[in-house]
């Protein structure tokens, strides 16, 4: 009988963890999302360009909607004005006009439900990649390949960097920024590893050259995304607000950021 008893409730206890848990969010009117991230390739006219516009979902929505029907417009100081069509209500704006200047700044105009929102930004300059140089003893286990990614910072001048790794496995792009506070004129490399990397993938390797500004927004956004955190249970991590403004309403400010850079680019084979 006591046994019957204990498999009863062993059965019950296991039975209600099954049960549903609904948890109720705050809700929020959503916001406009801008990716506006111009791009100019050594070796490219760099004329062809895209701005994406999105709105903020729920947390707990498939899809991200995105921001269809407004206007966009990029000007430079020498008068000329790049506008930025959308494709298909897709909305992702392209044009295939601009001109890419390096040092120059640009404004960004966009148009959006009746609201206006602005940001200026300078074109960066970046060094090339040198060479790449790969590791096969790396990692705590010895035995992860890693990649480092050699560029010479130019002296007596503040640079800042942003690089990307994308690799032919199916993972999340690996990012970082970097500064030449303490390497200035130095030989300094972008750093690379994942754990299934293995001889035969290809790696895409992007250096781009950003502002000041630009390095703190990335700096704090990595900053909160990575795994160092303490858990669902932690104090949720702060809104950071990019470089654009809603001059019509700036209480409902937009996320994103508009940043224009200079970028090398180099296709790398794990050996």
């Amino acid at each position: 009988m006591k046994n019957f008893i204990y498999i009863a409730f062993f059965l019950m206890l296991f039975t209600n963890c099954e049960d549903v848990i609904d948890v109720d969010l705050n809700t929020a009117e959503p916001k406009l999302v801008i990716e506006a991230s111009i791009n100019y390739f050594k070796n490219t006219t760099g004329n062809e360009q895209s701005i994406k516009l999105t709105l903020s979902a729920p947390f707990f929505e498939d899809t991200i909607p995105p921001a269809n029907g407004a206007t966009i417009q990029v000007s430079d100081t020498a008068g000329n004005t790049f506008n930025f069509i959308e494709a298909d209500n897709t909305g992702i704006y392209n044009n295939s006009t601009f001109i890419p200047v390096i040092g120059e700044v640009y404004t960004l105009i966009i148009n959006y439900e009746g609201e206006t929102y602005t940001a200026t930004e300078t074109l960066t300059a970046v060094v090339p990649i040198d060479y790449v140089e790969q590791n096969n003893e790396g990692g705590f286990s010895g035995e992860d390949i890693e990649l480092k990614a050699y560029y010479t910072d130019p002296a007596e001048i503040d640079n800042y960097y942003f690089f990307e790794f994308i690799s032919d496995i199916p993972v999340v792009p690996t990012l970082n920024v970097y500064n030449d506070t303490f390497t200035d004129g130095n030989e300094i490399f972008g750093f690379y590893t994942e754990e299934d990397l293995e001889a035969g993938d290809i790696v895409t390797i992007r250096n781009y050259g950003i502002s000041s500004q630009f390095y703190d927004f990335m700096y704090i956004l990595l900053q909160q995304s990575s795994d160092s955190g303490g858990g669902p249970f932690e104090t949720q991590p702060a809104t950071i607000r990019g470089n654009c403004t809603n001059v019509t309403n700036p209480g409902n400010y937009p996320l994103g950021y508009f940043r224009l850079s200079e970028v090398d680019e180099l296709i790398y084979t794990v050996e």
